[in-house]
């Protein structure tokens, strides 16, 4: 019995092969690898407008080959932001010719990256067919939008930061720069506060350490400027940066939150001032 156990395991062997290489799995292309679209190429940019806007990128498409195309619609494609529906558009490509449309992103995915990505693309060839193609997406700046968006996003999950209390004092708007702790034991610090381009701020107790479970500095809000070209060509008239630690984390980059409310005290304080000059 033990000898025929032997010869059985040698005929296994022999059959499956005792080559190391030819034991391990050849390797497979992976799955996340988007293939190139013949004819189009596409690559995500973020201008300023998109910036002022919020939560939108360029889709720049370029056709590239000898025939032309319509694009009806356009969507992100991305693991490291939620789905959103089809964008529609009208653009027609001749060849070699290139158009900004505008895409809106959903709410990042932070547990998954944001590349690779591609661009879903409805178009109508010239013979009138249709088809929705993924195009590979050169995306840099979604990786740095969703680095940027996770790390405000884990900020909040540590923190509210918020500015309450407004009220006129003369020409400025005055209230209170608080921190109220959702979780954790981490210190949380405000380090810096910067103005708009509208509107000069003061927090005179920056920075604003948090060790317990609140803390709070007084904050004051002027106008810088009045003259009608900053008034009118403004795209982020109260957008305040400013730079929060959580703990030994690196410093996070982030816009001051305020509500649409907060935002409209702020109009009227411009309006005011700046009809008295």
């Amino acid at each position: 019995m033990r000898r025929t156990a032997l010869a059985l395991a040698v005929a296994l062997l022999a059959a499956c092969g005792t080559d190391p290489e030819a034991a391990e799995p050849s390797p497979s292309p992976s799955p996340s690898a988007v293939p190139p679209v013949p004819g189009i190429e596409a690559e995500a940019v973020q201008l300023r407008t998109d910036e002022a806007i919020g939560g939108q990128v360029q889709v720049r498409i370029t056709a590239t080959g000898d025939e032309g195309f319509t694009v009806t619609a356009v969507a992100l494609d991305s693991p490291g932001f939620a789905p959103l529906p089809d964008t529609a558009v009208t653009a027609e490509y001749a060849p070699g010719r290139t158009i900004d449309l505008p895409t809106p992103y959903g709410a990042p995915v932070c547990s998954a990256a944001a590349l690779p990505a591609a661009a879903r693309v409805s178009v109508v060839r010239p013979d009138g067919g249709t088809e929705i193609v993924r195009v590979p997406l050169a995306a840099e700046v979604l990786g740095r939008i969703h680095e940027k968006e996770c790390a405000v996003l884990a900020v909040a999950e540590v923190v509210d930061i918020a500015v309450t209390g407004f009220r006129e004092d003369g020409d400025a708007l005055t209230g209170e720069l608080g921190l109220v702790r959702r979780t954790g034991k981490e210190a949380v610090a405000v380090t810096r506060l910067d103005r708009s381009v509208l509107i000069d701020v003061v927090a005179d107790g920056l920075p604003l350490e948090m060790e317990g479970e609140r803390a709070a500095t007084p904050v004051s809000f002027t106008p810088a400027s009045c003259d009608p070209h900053v008034l009118s060509e403004t795209k982020q008239p109260y957008r305040f940066p400013m730079l929060v630690v959580v703990g030994d984390d690196e410093p996070v980059p982030m816009d001051l939150p305020l509500s649409q409310a907060d935002r409209d005290l702020l109009a009227a304080l411009v309006q005011r001032v700046c009809a008295g000059r």
